[in-house]
């Protein structure tokens, strides 16, 4: 196979957040590649010369492309764009295509496409401007609520803040996520309970559950809220980093298995993934999963959540990589 490994170089860019792990990850598929004895080109797109390289890859289309662009232009919201200029253009690619990268970028539309197809997600609101702070509707919710934006992954903008216990809080750190970030603020209903991630690789009947992972918050200190901070991802120094260690799923039930996968394939059917993605659940106290977020073209890196799920059922990174390009392969061919 000939392949070539498609990411964003914005990361160089001062006005940009810095995602220069992305490089770090494309090395690394491209390893997994040669190392299975495919020709690889790695290729760092940034803004304006995107044309310039759709146009060499039309001239030579590589039997597959990866497709790790995350951002141009240091705009997360054009991930979905280079999706659908790799399809205008013919190019096979791995992961989902613009609608299914849209709707999960827009975090209310994620929710509705969820809800509208029956899959168990925490009741929210959408707040879209400071006016909508002064609805006396906050003040009657079933607090803890814990809030996020509604255009952004990664965990960017989460603190211990955004769990908010009163209405009070709640709007505080709206404000400041409004104000700070300039879009939108999704508040959901806090679950109170394990969170789980569930990483599915293939399409259609081959779709493939791997063994589902939880955030163990044992190390997280007792003052310190138990979800997954910004400082929890990026920030080794952190007391988060230390407290929210993910590990395979431990202690649970076979009817709590059967509803977390069930409930992370009725997810990824929902928002129309392909090849590989994640389901983020939370697990209530009557073993009732929740989806709280969900991730098309996850982290893949050798390190990330993803070959550590598929580490657990002893597939190796060059593995992974390989079962990745073959659903996609094999989701092209059909």
């Amino acid at each position: 196979m000939r392949a070539c490994v498609l990411y964003n170089t914005d990361y160089d860019d001062p006005e940009a957040v810095d995602v220069s792990s992305v490089e770090t990850c494309a090395r690394a598929i491209a390893g997994a590649l040669r190392d299975g004895g495919h020709q690889v080109e790695l290729v760092g797109l940034h803004g304006a010369e995107v044309f310039v390289v759709l146009d060499r890859l039309r001239a030579r289309p590589p039997d597959l492309a990866f497709n790790l662009c995350e951002s141009l232009a240091g705009d997360p919201r054009n991930e979905p764009t280079f999706a659908g200029l790799l399809d205008l253009f013919g190019i096979a690619y791995t992961g989902s295509d613009l609608p299914a990268l849209a709707a999960c970028l827009h975090k209310p539309r994620t929710k509705d496409i969820l809800r509208g197809r029956g899959v168990a997600t925490p009741p929210h609101v959408v707040l879209e401007s400071p006016a909508a702070l002064d609805d006396a509707a906050l003040d009657a919710l079933d607090y803890p609520w814990f809030v996020k934006l509604a255009h952004e992954d990664a965990s960017v903008g989460i603190t211990d803040a955004n769990l908010a216990r009163t209405p009070a809080a709640l709007r505080a750190r709206a404000s400041e996520l409004l104000a700070e970030y300039s879009q939108p603020v999704l508040a959901e209903r806090y679950v109170d309970g394990r969170e789980i991630n569930v990483t599915l690789v293939g399409n259609g009947d081959a779709l493939d559950v791997l063994p589902p992972h939880e955030i163990d918050f044992a190390a997280m200190p007792a003052d310190r809220p138990r979800i997954v901070s910004y400082a929890a991802k990026w920030d080794p120094q952190h007391v988060d980093y230390a407290g929210t260690k993910p590990v395979p799923l431990r202690a649970a039930s076979a009817p709590l298995v059967a509803a977390i996968e069930r409930v992370a394939r009725a997810a990824w059917h929902a928002l129309g993934l392909r090849d590989y993605g994640r389901v983020d659940l939370r697990v209530d106290e009557r073993d009732r999963p929740w989806v709280i977020d969900v991730n098309p073209n996850p982290d893949i890196s050798p390190d990330a959540g993803v070959a550590r799920a598929a580490a657990t059922r002893g597939t190796s990174y060059r593995g992974l990589i390989e079962q990745i390009a073959n659903a996609a392969l094999a989701r092209i061919r059909a």
